[in-house]
């Protein structure tokens, strides 16, 4: 009887698996008897054992043991690529970050600009002139402060500015105003005389706050004689100030004589002869007014008290 042929020896790694079965199975798995029938077991087979061509990879297609060359390689790769992903990422913050410090640049360059500008002679005054006066020659003012020619309109200091204007004791107050590029602007204030204190110097003019404006030896025309018990520091030349500032300006140019004992017994004398007890500086609009009606009404009068402006007294 002809034998079947031996049967195909499976690869190494099929060695276990077909081993395992015959383990649990209990049979033993007999190697296949050679041609020559001697029934001799045939010699282990040795696995093959990969070999490395010379082009670096292994005879069996696995690949190459990695080098620190490698690893240094493929770590900058990951670096480079992280950057690239943080770049992507953060595009629009980096955006308008250089949008926001462009624009403070911008801001900072235009005022450091401006300020450098306007401390440059570019900005030097050139011309001055004082509104506002009309007692007061505003040559004479402008003249006072020609020193100010060719300083920077930015850098005009306003005390030296007061301390030459004190000089005039008729500017009450004052005001700057720089006009670029070349021209400084003063507005001034003057002090409203209410009348003359008679003295062994002469003649003093006074604002309804005491500050004497002039003295003369005659009279001045137009301006009534004060007679105030107390001086120009006391209460009742402080009400009399203000009533005479009340008084209506048709009667003002009429006003010779203004006396006063307190400050809610002020006295007023016209021109014509007519004496007007005006009281206290309270209510002065409303007693103005009134008074002005009264003249009207009563003409030949001689008297008129608006102490009361409600109770007018006509004598």
């Amino acid at each position: 009887m002809r034998r079947p042929p031996p049967l195909p020896t499976p690869p190494a790694g099929d060695v276990g698996e077909r081993a395992e079965p015959a383990r649990r199975t209990g049979r033993r798995e007999r190697s296949p008897i050679g041609d020559g029938g001697s029934g001799a077991p045939s010699a282990p087979r040795t696995p093959p054992v990969a070999t490395e061509d010379p082009r670096g990879e292994a005879a069996d297609g696995g690949e190459h043991p990695t080098s620190t060359r490698d690893v240094w390689r493929a770590a900058r790769a990951r670096r480079k690529a992280l950057r690239a992903e943080i770049r992507r990422f953060t595009q629009r913050s980096r955006r308008r970050r250089i949008v926001w410090l462009s624009a403070i640049g911008a801001l900072v360059l235009l005022i450091g600009g401006t300020v450098v500008a306007a401390y440059s002679p570019l900005f030097a005054v050139e011309k001055i002139t004082v509104v506002g006066a009309t007692t007061l020659d505003p040559a004479t003012v402008e003249a006072a402060l020609a020193y100010q020619i060719g300083t920077p309109l930015a850098a005009i200091d306003s005390s030296e500015v007061k301390a030459s204007l004190l000089a005039f004791p008729l500017i009450e107050t004052y005001a700057l105003e720089a006009k670029p590029p070349h021209e400084l602007t003063v507005r001034v204030v003057e002090r409203t005389p209410v009348g003359v204190l008679r003295s062994d110097a002469g003649y003093t003019l006074v604002d309804a706050a005491g500050v004497a404006l002039a003295t003369t030896s005659d009279q001045p025309a137009g301006q009534p004689l004060l007679d105030i018990e107390g001086g120009t520091d006391s209460a009742a030349f402080e009400s009399a100030g203000l009533v005479v500032r009340s008084v209506p300006a048709d009667l003002r140019a009429a006003l010779t004589g203004v006396s006063a004992t307190s400050a809610d017994d002020v006295t007023l004398t016209l021109n014509t002869g007519l004496t007007v007890v005006w009281g206290s500086a309270e209510d002065s609009p409303l007693k103005g007014e009134v008074l002005s009606k009264t003249l009207i009404r009563s003409p030949n009068a001689s008297s008129i008290d608006v102490t009361s402006p409600h109770a007018v007294v006509v004598g």
